[in-house]
């Protein structure tokens, strides 16, 4: 169990190294492919994925008493259909960089609206076929993995974002392996007991440390590099840290989910790991701070 975890996750660090430094075409393609997969991984989860219809004998023949039938939900090919045209824009707004970054914005959150009012239109125009748990569950799939998610490829659009969109990572995976052991060797306090039992204050501290420490040497090397201006030092370790005191609520609140509606993993794409959203649950809230404090800060 654990030679494949390691050996999957080594593969997926060389995938995601090289679709960060290619940046591009390739990065998209990337953003769009785990975008796709977080929101078909949750709309599962919450059970909007399919829609069950039963069938009568005569239409099926599969016998006298019929049969239930499943088929993918309209709410899902919204969504999805709604993800590539987010994507679109966005990579237009990169591609044309006359746009002003407020009617990026602009465009960027005219996008996620019409989405959700597709969702609505179809909600009103087929009802009573969907409930509104479900409306809600799509909705918040949709901003949950491919709004959230998409802010790693606009982090790498931002001028020196080649250098600056590592920091998400860094924040992450550095805070999430520091607060492991951290909270094996002292950790006592319980973090959120009824959430994440193993979880400890103690853990949780030494993850933000450990990010920030990583930031600290990471700018470091960029000012030595003569990539960065030694004015702007300090604000690597300070964004690391706080995208690692954040990335551990996206991990709790990934857990919170699967803990509602009774699930271990989100999926079984990356073995060892489990699903997109297994993987990339602290990364989804770390990556759109990082995102705008590089953008205030940098």
């Amino acid at each position: 169990m654990f030679a494949k975890r390691l050996i999957s996750g080594i593969c997926l660090l060389a995938v995601l190294a090289v679709c960060l430094l290619c940046g591009g075409n390739v990065l998209l393609a990337f953003s769009v492919f785990i975008s796709v997969v977080g929101f078909y991984e949750m709309m599962k989860a919450t059970g909007t994925l399919r829609t069950a219809k039963t069938a009568k004998a005569d239409d099926a023949g599969d016998g006298a008493n019929g049969t239930e039938r499943s088929r993918y939900s309209g709410l899902y090919a919204v969504g999805i259909i709604g993800i590539i045209c987010y994507y679109t824009l966005l990579s237009l707004s990169a591609y044309y960089r006359v746009i002003a970054s407020d009617a990026k914005l602009e465009l960027s959150m005219l996008c996620v609206t019409g989405v959700v009012l597709a969702i609505l239109i179809v909600y009103v125009l087929t009802f009573p076929k969907y409930r509104a748990p479900e409306i809600m569950a799509t909705i918040f799939s949709f901003l949950y993995a491919p709004v959230m998610l998409s802010y790693i490829y606009q982090t790498r659009c931002l001028e020196n974002g080649i250098y600056i969109v590592w920091l998400i990572f860094i924040s992450s995976w550095m805070c999430d392996t520091s607060a492991y052991a951290v909270g094996m060797l002292i950790g006592k306090h319980k973090m959120a007991p009824k959430l994440s039992p193993k979880k400890s204050v103690e853990g949780g501290i030494g993850g933000i440390v450990g990010a920030a420490l990583l930031g600290c040497l990471y700018g470091w090397i960029l000012q030595n590099m003569g990539i960065m201006e030694v004015r702007s030092f300090w604000v690597y370790p300070l964004i690391a840290g706080v995208g690692g005191a954040i990335s551990q609520l996206g991990d709790l609140a990934a857990s919170a989910v699967k803990r509602n509606y009774d699930i271990k993993d989100y999926g079984n794409l990356i073995p060892g790991h489990g699903g997109i959203l297994d993987r990339f649950d602290s990364v989804i809230f770390t990556a759109p701070m990082i995102y705008y404090l590089a953008v205030i800060l940098l």
